[in-house]
């Protein structure tokens, strides 16, 4: 009963309402965004809607499958049949050069995996870089990938990893299966790259609903009738704790499994089982996972991440008695790494790396190579961050719980 009561009194508040309502809003907008995908026809005209989906996803399909010497000699052939023909040809002609792109779209995601395994460097893309290649040269494409790290580590990054990081990120790229199975992904791609919007919005709507659960009884003057109430200082500080968790929990399910939903109905969720390198923003990663399995990692990442940050919000609210002060916590948390980050130093990045503002967007820091060792052992930071939140999300409850059973009457 007294947790329904705190749940109530979150959402029977004017700004309670309205912020669902923009939870809403920004959540269907997200997923226009994210399913903004168009199609480039024979004429070289772009279409949008659902049956471009399905005419991109069609387009893919037709080079599914195992992505061998044999798959990419195919492409690295149709390529340069596609651009010897007239419309290959021209120059300065938009129309001309969209029917040749279009052209290209069912191949158009190995394209760009060739481009980065033939690169200058490591670092290096060149979107072109497919049209100058032959179909021999296929077989460089997997020995490529690791050359070109290995390349980076010793030349470039040598100063930034120990040697038996460097070996254990060698050991990382070596470790994955190949060759590896390509098809259609667009659907896991878009839920990914706008996952990182969608969790952090829910996040800062979360900050506000929870920020006063604990300070509304002093704002309201209730404080000395809320003490002084049988259970006001043992079962009714249980309720706020248990409704901040509740609250968080269920609109962030909401909201993750809501957009989840829409993406992939419209998408598509092929590629669930396949390595996330088949993607070109995942192609360096040294994480060896499936789309499945990232996906996995985002949503419990994004949950440990909202979790631990309302919890803080929840304290800083006991402590304070200011849900003003409680509220500034996740735009803090959240922002503040982003302008850190312009201080570049092997001590600031260790400490980005580590900042619970990452496991709102695991599908980026997935990218970054971040790095923890102890001794021999090396430790990347997502499995880091998971524990590390974790327990002191846990550690934050009973923490919370303490703080205002004890509070003073002001």
């Amino acid at each position: 009963m007294m947790l329904k009561y705190e749940i109530k009194k979150v959402f029977s508040r004017t700004g309670g309402k309205i912020s669902l309502f923009l939870l809403v809003f920004l959540l269907l907008l997200t997923c226009y965004f994210a399913t903004s995908i168009s199609y480039v026809n024979e004429k070289g005209e772009s279409e949008n809607g659902y049956r471009a989906v399905q005419k991109l996803r069609q387009a893919k399909k037709e080079w599914a499958g195992l992505l061998d010497d044999e798959k990419l000699r195919a492409v690295l052939t149709e390529n340069a049949r596609i651009n010897a023909m007239p419309e290959g040809q021209a120059e300065n002609n938009v129309t001309l050069s969209n029917i040749t792109y279009g052209r290209k779209q069912g191949f158009s995601d190995i394209s760009s995996l060739i481009s980065h395994a033939f690169a200058d460097g490591f670092r290096e893309y060149d979107y072109y870089k497919a049209d100058s290649l032959c179909a021999e040269q296929a077989g460089n494409f997997y020995p490529n990938r690791i050359r070109l790290l290995r390349d980076w580590l010793y030349d470039e990054a040598k100063d930034q990893f120990s040697e038996t990081e460097k070996t254990w990120i060698i050991a990382q790229y070596e470790a994955l299966e190949t060759p590896y199975i390509y098809d259609y992904s667009d659907g896991w791609q878009q839920l990914f790259e706008f996952s990182p919007t969608i969790i952090m919005i829910t996040m800062l709507v979360l900050g506000y609903l929870v920020s006063g659960i604990f300070s509304n009884e002093f704002s309201l003057k209730a404080d000395s009738v809320f003490y002084s109430s049988v259970y006001g200082r043992n079962k009714a500080v249980s309720a706020k704790v248990k409704a901040g968790i509740c609250i968080t929990t269920t609109l962030y399910f909401i909201m993750i499994l809501l957009y989840t939903v829409i993406v992939l109905l419209y998408l598509g969720a092929d590629s669930m089982n396949h390595p996330i390198q088949i993607s070109w923003k995942n192609w360096k990663t040294f994480y060896n996972l499936t789309f499945g399995q990232e996906y996995l990692l985002i949503v419990m990442g994004g949950y440990i991440g909202c979790l631990f940050i309302s919890l803080l919000t929840m304290f800083i609210s006991a402590k304070t008695k200011s849900s003003i002060l409680a509220v500034i916590v996740p735009f803090i948390l959240v922002f503040l790494p982003s302008f850190v980050s312009f201080f570049q130093s092997s001590v600031v990045n260790k400490i980005l790396g580590l900042l619970p503002d990452r496991l709102l967007q695991i599908s980026t820091a997935i990218n970054y190579f971040d790095l923890y060792s102890i001794g021999q052992t090396v430790v990347p930071a997502i499995p880091i961050l998971f524990l590390l939140y974790g327990i002191l999300s846990i550690a934050l409850m009973p923490v919370i719980y303490l703080e205002y059973k004890q509070k003073q009457l002001g």
